[in-house]
């Protein structure tokens, strides 16, 4: 049990924000190489508030998903995680970051939305119940280490605080230098892709991520196959290992095939990244025999029709 146990207090929990600002759009802030430093710089902040210590909780991951910013949250300590509840709870953390926006982005106030997610729970429902939104957290054990975009992101910070003092415009030339993802499936590392093109039925194709009209599609043709594939895909993706995929199966069985395989191929671009290539998804559909699925993603079947 929590208490009992001798192993680390280790948990994991979603934070959604959302500007209801229409002029100001989080996602799209965050996406913009001026501006992440700062949107990052605000949520660090104020997350530190919320514990009483820069590292009271770690961000894993920013996911941009319009209109909301997501971040992945890791708590390593119970009353880390008890601290940051209290915070929210009380309304603390979401002025704090309306604060530390402002601030950072030199900006009018920004109104935020926010909710907290661990699993499939929804912990605004709970929120009065501490101890059940620990355990919840708690069950839902971190499936990715920081992104890289993140640990580049955090010596960044670092490189800025220690150059603020002697040159504040050379440290925040140091921070604009970082390259922004042009789209929110998936953000970009610096390092370079395995492979810029891959070979498919004979003709090479660019080995680009996988696309939201790529996640639409495969969701809607995939039908019982989805697990199958998911199994492929989890030879070397950590976040899909088991008792993974048997997990999503049984959360999303209300709402059917569709949804399923579509939060299973949700879980390997969350997790993978700049990682999550079209050609690591065509190789798992072609191991399962789904060729004509494959190829639709490709546009094969759009070229047939057009001659």
């Amino acid at each position: 049990k929590m208490a009992g146990s001798a192993a680390p207090w280790i948990g994991s929990a979603y934070l959604f924000l959302q500007s209801t600002c229409k002029t100001i759009t989080l996602p799209s802030l965050y996406e913009s190489s001026q501006k992440k430093p700062c949107v990052f710089h605000a949520l660090k902040q104020a997350l530190a508030d919320s514990t009483g210590s820069m590292n009271g909780v770690d961000m894993l991951k920013v996911h941009c998903s319009h209109p909301y910013l997501i971040v992945q949250l890791k708590f390593c300590k119970q009353e880390n995680c008890r601290r940051f509840l209290r915070s929210y709870r009380e309304g603390a953390l979401q002025k704090s970051l309306q604060s530390h926006l402002q601030l950072s982005l030199a900006t009018t106030t920004v109104p935020l939305e926010v909710e907290l997610k661990a699993g499939s729970e929804h912990l605004d429902k709970m929120l009065k119940d501490e101890d059940r939104c620990l355990e919840c957290i708690y069950r839902e054990k971190p499936d990715r280490l920081p992104d890289e975009e993140i640990t580049e992101l955090e010596e960044c910070l670092k490189s800025m605080m220690l150059q603020q003092s002697s040159n504040n415009n050379v440290a925040e030339k140091d921070c604009s230098s970082l390259k922004s993802p042009s789209l929110p499936y998936p953000p970009q590392g610096s390092s370079p892709l395995p492979q810029v093109t891959f070979i498919f039925q004979g003709q090479q194709f660019d080995n680009r991520t996988i696309t939201p009209d790529d996640h639409q599609k495969f969701a809607k043709s995939v039908s019982k196959k989805w697990k199958q594939v998911g199994r492929s895909l989890q030879k070397s993706c950590r976040a899909l290992r088991d008792p993974v995929i048997d997990s999503l199966a049984l959360e999303y069985d209300r709402e059917g095939l569709y949804e399923q395989a579509y939060q299973m191929l949700l879980r390997f671009i969350q997790s993978e990244g700049k990682r999550a290539t079209i050609a690591r998804l065509i190789a798992a559909l072609e191991e399962n025999g789904l060729v004509s699925l494959a190829e639709e993603l490709l546009g094969l079947h759009l070229n047939e029709d057009c001659s």
